[in-house]
């Protein structure tokens, strides 16, 4: 798309309303170069991203992105050896800082589904060391701290001291001497420290000459006595910022050797803060996530133009690209068409550019090739063109190069030449854009194109409402209708004689009289249309209060079911344990029976029976339950499966296979006989096989030769550290490697200590380059 389009539909103006939600230097540099994009796929991810940051902003209020700056051109700086100073150094720092904060207020977020932010996010690494060894230098100011390196603590003392003797020396001079100066002060010139001496006494002061003042009369020199001192002062200063020279070099080589990471971190906080300002423009519109397709389609729902005030613009339902695929639309002047074109054309670049529209949710819109727009008086003084010419040399450029992909913006086609002739031609450029297949909306003052739409297929008419009893345009968009002349109305209204109005109306013909009457017939049948919309949807309203109210009765009576469901379960599962004690009665009594060698079977068979009695009947719930075992390991049981015995209800084993359908099974004690259609399958005991880890010393101790503490809690990290060695030690392992990263060094510290107060851990040693460095420790194992 080509940058005129950008002005005629004032997308720069909304660019700059982007630019001021950018948090940082680098939001505000992607936010210059936005330009709609003609693929799909981007345009979708772009919503999409925009729609996570929005429900963010939706949520949270607000996003930390402060102290983060563009330190791109310094990290490349640095890489190529220069020397960057404390404010480049301390943004890089703050940077660093600000990507953490940023990092984690993300992943806090733990009600939102973010897989776009948080993959952005995931860029972002923290380099704890560099931003610890850059503020352990400058402060937050920029100054090179004492504390940076041991020789600038030493030369800034030697500093103060020999400025703290220069200045007592100078104070018994302007004490001693005072009427030899011209002010008993101490001033500086040239970097040393010196005394406003009076010119008649520059001999008896004695010294060096630095400077005099305009008049001639005061010298301003340095007295022989400050003068070795005043040396040695300019000697530490020089030393002083050699030495912060030095400082700043190893910083820069610092950031040189993280510069492939700055960089990275650099381009993850720019999208961020470049989403975060779509979205936050969004939330100051009251804008919504459009919806996108690239079949041509516009649906929008109480649109409304972005650049307009929100207590001034009227919104518009728009449709294109379904039924018909150009609007015509007709009206009188400052009725708002212009502002609908310019709307329309202004939503499609903005959502292309992945920015949310001003119009209610479920709003749909296309991605577009191009868009053209032919709007306004853009009359060339220079070129001498006239209105016509100069609309027309546009529209011959816009005609040799749209395609079906396109979206033509047309504001008063074929104005500016005779009527007849340009409403000829304005039906015959309409024709030509229709049948190539591209998506138009063009605005119009001619009475013929008002029945355009009806003899064309695809084309539908419109009008902007004009209010003849107030005399002034409601600015709402009208979809079918085509605009009518209230010319006799108004003309009516604001008092001319009714004889004249006659007279003009019987010159009007019999075509325009039609025309003017179905357009009344139409207005007529919409306003009935609306009435019957608003009783509809008053019925609609009340249909859907009384659908809740049902739905809330029907779950109030869920409830109460769910309730009595309960109860029951309740009551059942306290006859179940009143049956379990008077089962556990029979099976003392059967264990006795056995042991006395008195068994009889219709003693057996009383004690069945009195069990299937005090046994419940379970609920249809519960016996579905019951039935939801595995169903093919229950149609063949095997020895060692574990069954449950539906005569006793008690669990049991199966021991062996002694009929077709008769298996004998072990219950508590007893051995006893029972039929297939008496077991109900629970479980059976598969075999697993497990692989050790690792074979150490013929043992097959399951332990790894290394623990990764990254990421764990101090004392959760040294608890797992103990537990771990003694299954080291088990497995007989000779050394193991302690993973713990680098971060702030409290836990490589706390395993060092560790390893010093354990016997059997000879040596603890940094791993090398191969082994991970710094970032693991090894331990040597006795």
């Amino acid at each position: 798309m080509n940058s005129r389009i950008f002005k005629v539909l004032e997308f720069n103006k909304i660019k700059e309303q982007l630019i001021t939600q950018a948090a940082s230097s680098l939001g505000v540099e992607k936010a210059r170069a936005l330009t709609p994009s003609v693929d799909y796929d981007e345009v979708v991810q772009l919503q999409e991203e925009t729609d996570e940051a929005y429900h963010i902003i939706r949520l949270k209020g607000n996003v930390p992105l402060g102290g983060i700056s563009n330190i791109k051109p310094h990290v490349k700086r640095a890489a190529i050896g220069g020397v960057l100073s404390t404010q480049e150094c301390l943004a890089i720092a703050s940077t660093i800082y600000g990507g953490k904060q940023l990092k984690l207020f993300i992943e806090r977020i733990d009600d939102l589904h973010l897989p776009i932010i948080l993959s952005i996010t995931n860029e972002i690494m923290p380099l704890n060391d560099l931003e610890r060894e850059i503020k352990s230098c400058i402060d937050e100011n920029g100054y090179m701290m004492d504390g940076a390196s041991e020789k600038l603590r030493g030369l800034r003392t030697k500093i103060r001291t020999n400025e703290n003797k220069i200045r007592d020396r100078l104070e018994n001079v302007t004490r001693t001497k005072a009427k030899m100066l011209s002010d008993s002060i101490i001033t500086i010139r040239n970097d040393r420290y010196v005394l406003p001496v009076k010119q008649e006494y520059r001999q008896a002061i004695g010294g060096i000459v630095h400077d005099q003042s305009a008049s001639g009369q005061t010298l301003f020199m340095e007295p022989q006595s400050v003068v070795e001192l005043n040396n040695q002062l300019s000697q530490a200063k020089v030393d002083e910022k050699r030495e912060i020279e030095r400082i700043l070099k190893e910083l820069s080589i610092r950031v040189a050797e993280d510069e492939v990471v700055l960089i990275q971190n650099a381009e993850a906080l720019a999208k961020l803060d470049f989403i975060f300002a779509r979205a936050k423009l969004s939330h100051q519109m009251k804008a919504s996530k459009p919806k996108m397709n690239n079949s041509g389609r516009i649906k929008m729902k109480q649109a409304r133009h972005p650049l307009i005030e929100s207590d001034e613009v009227i919104a518009n339902d728009v449709e294109l690209g379904d039924s018909y695929t150009a609007i015509v639309i007709t009206g009188p002047n400052t009725g708002g068409k212009t502002v609908t074109l310019k709307m329309v054309g202004l939503c499609t670049l903005m959502a292309q550019s992945g920015l949310q529209v001003p119009a209610l949710d479920g709003c749909e819109l296309a991605v577009f090739s191009n868009v053209y727009a032919d709007i306004g008086d853009e009359q060339s003084i220079e070129q001498s063109l006239s209105t016509f010419s100069s609309h027309m040399t546009n529209i011959v450029n816009i005609l040799e190069n749209f395609d079906d992909q396109s979206l033509i913006l047309f504001d008063e086609l074929g104005a500016g030449t005779d009527p007849q002739e340009g409403a000829a031609l304005a039906m015959s450029i309409l024709d030509f854009v229709i049948a190539k297949g591209a998506r138009v909306i063009a605005t119009t003052h001619y009475p013929e194109l008002k029945a355009y739409g009806y003899n064309r297929e695809g084309v539908v008419n419109a009008s902007v409402e004009f209010d003849v009893q107030t005399l002034k345009p409601t600015y709402r968009l009208l979809i079918g209708v085509p605009g009518r002349s209230n010319a006799f109305e108004i003309s009516k209204r604001l008092g001319l004689q009714e004889e004249i109005i006659l007279e003009a109306k019987s010159h009007i013909g019999t075509d325009s009289k039609s025309v003017e009457n179905m357009i009344a017939s139409l207005e007529t049948s919409r306003k009935q249309a609306e009435t019957d919309y608003d009783e509809a949807a008053k019925i609609l309203e009340e249909a859907e209060k009384l659908k809740k109210e049902i739905e809330m009765e029907w779950t109030k009576f869920e409830q109460k079911r769910e309730n009595l469901y309960k109860k029951a379960e309740e009551k059942a599962e306290k006859a179940v344990a009143k049956a379990k004690e008077e089962a556990e009665i029979i099976v003392n009594e059967l264990r006795n029976m056995q042991t006395e060698a008195e068994w009889k079977e219709h003693e057996w068979i009383e004690a069945k029976k009195l069990l299937q009695d005090a046994r419940p009947e379970l609920s249809k719930k519960e016996k579905k339950q019951q039935a939801t075992f595995d169903e093919e390991k229950a149609k063949q049981l095997k020895v060692g499966d574990e069954v449950r015995l539906l005569t006793l209800d008690q669990k049991g084993t199966i021991l062996e296979q002694t009929g077709k359908n008769e298996f004998q099974i072990q219950v508590g004690i007893m051995k006893l006989k029972a039929k297939r259609k008496d077991l109900l399958f629970i479980r059976r005991e598969e075999k697993v096989v497990e692989k050790p880890l690792a074979t150490v010393r013929g043992s097959n101790y399951h332990v790894k030769p290394e623990l990764d503490l990254r990421g764990e809690r101090y004392e959760d990290a040294l608890q797992r550290l103990e537990k771990y060695m003694d299954d080291a030690l088990l497995a007989g392992y000779n050394h193991v490697s302690i993973i713990h990263g680098k971060g702030t060094g409290a836990l490589r510290k706390g395993v060092r200590d560790y390893a010093r107060k354990h016997s059997r851990i000879a040596e603890s040693r940094d791993g090398t380059m191969a082994e991970g460095g710094s970032g693991v420790t090894v331990f040597e194992l006795k």
